[in-house]
C-alpha cells in the first residue's frame, strides 16, 4: 500500500503559511523510477536534448547566450534588408539609365554603319566611273576596251 504524501504547515516570520510535502519518495512505486533498460536514446530528440541543456546551464548564462543571439539575428537581418535595399536599388537605376542609354547607342551605331555604307558606295561609284572625268564614254564601253585584246578561253 503506497504511502501518501503528508501536508506540513510551517509558520515563519516571512512565509505566513508554507506547505511541504514530506514523504513524497515512499508513495512512488518502485516501476515508476526511470531505470537505465526503459531509457531508449533512438527516441530522444535534438528538441529533448537541448531542452534538457535548459537545466543544466545557469539562467545568467542562458541570458547572456539569448542576448548574443538576438544581436547576430539583428545583424543578419539588418545586413539582408540593406543588401535587399541597395539591390532595388541598383536594378532601378539600371533600368532607368541603362536602357535609354543602351537605345542610343544601338541608334548611334546604326548611324554609323550607314555612313560607312554610304561612303562605301561613293568609293565604288568612284571606280566604276574612273575614267568619266576625261570623257572617254560609259563604263560598258571602258571594260569592253580593255577585254578586247583577251580571247575566251574555255574553263575546262
Amino acid at each position: 500500500m503506497p504511502i501518501i504524501p503528508t501536508q506540513v504547515h510551517v509558520s515563519t516570520p516571512l512565509r505566513p503559511r508554507a506547505t511541504l510535502l514530506t514523504s513524497y519518495a515512499l508513495c512512488l512505486p518502485e516501476s515508476e523510477i526511470s531505470t537505465d533498460s526503459d531509457f531508449d536514446p533512438s527516441s530522444e530528440t535534438l528538441a529533448d536534448r537541448f531542452y534538457a541543456l535548459r537545466d543544466i546551464v545557469p539562467p545568467t548564462t542562458r541570458g547572456w547566450l539569448h542576448g548574443r543571439y538576438q544581436l547576430g539575428s539583428r545583424l543578419v537581418r539588418t545586413g539582408f534588408t540593406f543588401l535587399g535595399r541597395s539591390a532595388w536599388a541598383i536594378s532601378v537605376s539600371a533600368l532607368l539609365v541603362g536602357i535609354p542609354f543602351a537605345l542610343c547607342w544601338a541608334e548611334e551605331q546604326n548611324m554609323i554603319a550607314m555612313e560607312q555604307e554610304q561612303r562605301m558606295r561613293e568609293m565604288g561609284g568612284e571606280l566604276l566611273t574612273a575614267g568619266g572625268d576625261k570623257g572617254e564614254g560609259a563604263t560598258a564601253s571602258q571594260v569592253s576596251a580593255a577585254l578586247a585584246g583577251a580571247t575566251a578561253k574555255p574553263a575546262l
